[in-house]
C-alpha cells in the first residue's frame, strides 16, 4: 500500500481537471529519495545463558561488533539511525557499533527480537520448533518487515542510511521477502556473526540486495556462525 496510486482517493477526482489533477496528486505521492538498509548479525554470544539476560557477549563478540563498528564509519556514509533488537546480545552489539558512528540515534524495538518467521522449505531435522511459534513469531517478523522495509515517503529529500542490528532468522526472511522469492527458502542462507547485509530500496520500489552476510573486513580466525 505504498505505490502512488493506492495513497490517492479517487473518489475526489476533480470531474472538470480529470487527468491533469490525478497526475498532480501523484506527483506528491511519489518518493523521490532512494534508502538504504543495513542490516547487521548479532556477534557471537554465550549460548550456555538460560535466560536472555544471561546470553552476553562473548570477547570474541566484542570484537567483532568492534570491527563491523569499524567497517560502518570506514564507509564514509550519513547514517540515519540505528534500531535494534531489544535482545541482550543484539543490545549489546549495539552499544558497541554505535560508538563509531558517535551522533547517531539508537532505538530499541521488540519487532526485531529472534524467532521462528515461517516453516521453512525444504525442512532441516536439527531444527523443529513448537507449530506455535511460527503463529507468534511470524506475525511478529511480518510486521517487522512491512514497518521497516519498505519505499522512501513522499516527503523525504535525500537519501537515508539506516543500520537495523538483529538476529540471522530475521534478516535472512526479511531478504527474502524483500526481493519477493519465496520466504519459506530463508534457512537455505547463512550469515556469519556481526556480518553486513545491505538492501536498497529506490523512489519506485524495486529493492537490489549488495550485499548478504559480508564479513570480509573480519580476518577468518574472527569468523563465527554461532
Amino acid at each position: 500500500r505504498r505505490e502512488p496510486l493506492s495513497l490517492i482517493n479517487l473518489k475526489k477526482k476533480n470531474e472538470e481537471t480529470g487527468e491533469e489533477e490525478l497526475a498532480s496528486r501523484l506527483g506528491h505521492c511519489k518518493a523521490k529519495a532512494t534508502r538504504h538498509i543495513f542490516l547487521i548479525r548479532h556477534s557471537q554470544y554465550n549460548l550456555d545463558g538460560r535466560a536472555d539476560k544471561d546470553r552476553t557477549l562473548t570477547p570474541l563478540g566484542r570484537e567483532q561488533a568492534e570491527l563491523t563498528g569499524h567497517r560502518l564509519a570506514s564507509l564514509g556514509l550519513k547514517f540515519d539511525q540505528i534500531i535494534h533488537s531489544s535482545m541482550t546480545r543484539a543490545t549489546e552489539t549495539t552499544e558497541i557499533i554505535s560508538k563509531h558512528l558517535p551522533g547517531v540515534k539508537t532505538i530499541s524495538t521488540d519487532l526485531l527480537r529472534e524467532g521462528a518467521p515461517i516453516e521453512p522449505d525444504p525442512p532441516v531435522s536439527h531444527w523443529k520448533p513448537e507449530a506455535v511459534q511460527y503463529y507468534e513469531d511470524g506475525a511478529r517478523i511480518e510486521a517487522a518487515f512491512r514497518n521497516f522495509i519498505h519505499r522512501a515517503d513522499a516527503k523525504q529529500e535525500e537519501d537515508s542510511y539506516e543500520i537495523f542490528v538483529c538476529h540471522a532468522n530475521v534478516i535472512r526472511y526479511i531478504v527474502c521477502r524483500a526481493l519477493q522469492f519465496p520466504p519459506e527458502g530463508w534457512l537455505r542462507m547463512s550469515l556469519n556473526n556481526g556480518s553486513i547485509t545491505h538492501l536498497v530500496i529506490r523512489p519506485n520500489g524495486r529493492v537490489a540486495l549488495r550485499t548478504l552476510g559480508d564479513t570480509g573486513f573480519m580476518p577468518p580466525e574472527k569468523i563465527t556462525r554461532t
